[in-house]
């Protein structure tokens, strides 16, 4: 079984109420269940695997660091 770690930031960490947790599959799956019990957003987000922006088809290993990254405004 493959052992993924999932950071969460801003408004992903608010709805979670957690930092991180570990779950295993695709970034776009992984998303989607997530979507589902958080009821996280439908945003357009970018996905980093290991700390590097990724395709979210990628295929995930075991022991990944997964980070959702929600658009953000600057001022």
């Amino acid at each position: 079984m493959k052992n993924i770690t999932i950071l969460y930031f801003a408004a992903l960490r608010e709805a979670t109420g957690k930092d991180q947790e570990t779950y295993a599959t695709t970034a776009a799956e992984l998303y989607a269940e997530l979507q589902q019990r958080y009821a996280f957003p439908a945003v357009p987000l970018r996905v980093a695997q290991n700390h590097v922006f990724c395709d979210w088809h990628a295929t995930l290993a075991d022991q990944d660091t997964i980070a959702f990254i929600p658009p953000v405004a600057g001022g």
